[in-house]
């Protein structure tokens, strides 16, 4: 994950609580001689998110170990994926490809799809990678710096959530069609090197999506999802490209009462995954990312030896994973 900075911009969010279906009628004249045109919206109340079980998928992760490329862990991982995916009912593809990362290293990429409805040409996105990244730079210790991160709020944190999405959608049906695409190699880069050295999991399959030309209504990707007292912040590209979608989930959080995690301030671009579906795939695409936008960092543990399961708090899972299902449940 590398950052650009951007200037920030602050204002205020509210709470709003949400327990039953409603029905909102919008008039705008109360004669009722001549009543105009009654616009009604119907609010579906999404299936409650459970951040017991979402964490338990973080914690299956985290015990394999640092799953960066190459490692038994990584390998155990994907196997996981698919079969938890095809438990939930998921229709899975396990998209392999041929990468060299920065330093000249070759690898085989592993992109995980999980898709539900398939036949529903009406399809949201929803995406996170799953890999650790390979070296620690930010630890003082150089001993530490050679040893692979943990990864578990950045890179399991986001799978986990998704992985309790797909097995609420197994029990009540959406009525929309749902892809869930966990990307390999995102976590690869260079630091301080350009862009495209990082996110090759997501680049390969915004050039070579898993279905000849898929496309979805829009994308929401999961990044650092997990850490006590997350801040959510605008992210620059999801705001150029997907504003209208960032509205739409900045108000999902606070009808789902998620409210204090979505904050509405402003940060610069980050390079992460959702750029490359952005400008490559042209599917308009949104990063809930844990960034502090007045310190201009990540969370404290980003690419340290410490992003261990101490970091995950299920407060800030089950935040993320509500307003993803009232997102869901009430897109039409």
């Amino acid at each position: 994950m590398k950052e650009k900075i951007g200037i920030v911009t602050v204002s205020l969010g509210l709470f709003i609580s949400c327990n039953q279906e409603k029905t909102v009628e919008n008039n705008t004249n109360d004669n009722t001689t001549n009543k105009p045109k009654v616009e009604t919206k119907t609010h579906i109340v999404p299936p409650s998110f459970n951040s017991d079980s979402a964490y338990e998928y973080v914690k299956y992760q985290a015990d394999l170990g640092s799953r960066n490329p190459g490692s038994k862990a990584h390998d155990k991982a994907v196997e996981y994926y698919e079969k938890q995916f095809k438990r939930f009912g998921a229709q899975v593809l396990i998209q392999a490809a041929n990468s060299t990362t920065f330093d000249g290293k070759n690898w085989l990429l592993k992109n995980v799809i999980a898709s539900f409805n398939p036949e529903n040409t009406n399809r949201i996105m929803l995406c996170s990678h799953y890999d650790s990244r390979p070296f620690c730079e930010k630890e003082s210790d150089p001993k530490k710096k050679q040893l692979p991160c943990p990864g578990v709020n950045d890179g399991a944190s986001g799978v986990g959530v998704l992985m309790e999405v797909a097995r609420i959608i197994q029990t009540k049906d959406p009525k929309i069609g749902i892809d869930i695409v966990l990307f390999d190699l995102e976590d690869y880069g260079d630091n301080g090197g350009m862009p495209d050295t990082w996110c090759l999991g997501s680049q390969y399959w915004s050039k070579n999506p898993h279905t000849a030309g898929y496309t979805a209504k829009f994308g929401i990707l999961l990044d650092m999802v997990g850490a006590k007292n997350a801040r959510f912040p605008k992210e620059e590209i999801s705001t150029f490209y997907a504003n209208d979608v960032v509205t739409k989930i900045w108000k999902a959080a606070k009808v789902s009462g998620a409210g204090d995690y979505f904050i509405d301030s402003e940060s610069g671009e980050m390079t992460d995954d959702h750029a490359f579906v952005n400008k490559i795939a042209q599917i308009p695409c949104v990063d809930i990312l844990d960034y502090d936008p007045f310190k201009n960092s990540f969370f404290p543990h980003h690419h340290k030896n410490s992003d261990d399961l101490s970091t995950i708090d299920k407060g800030t899972l089950q935040g993320v994973g509500q307003t993803l299902l009232e997102v869901i449940y009430n897109e039409k």
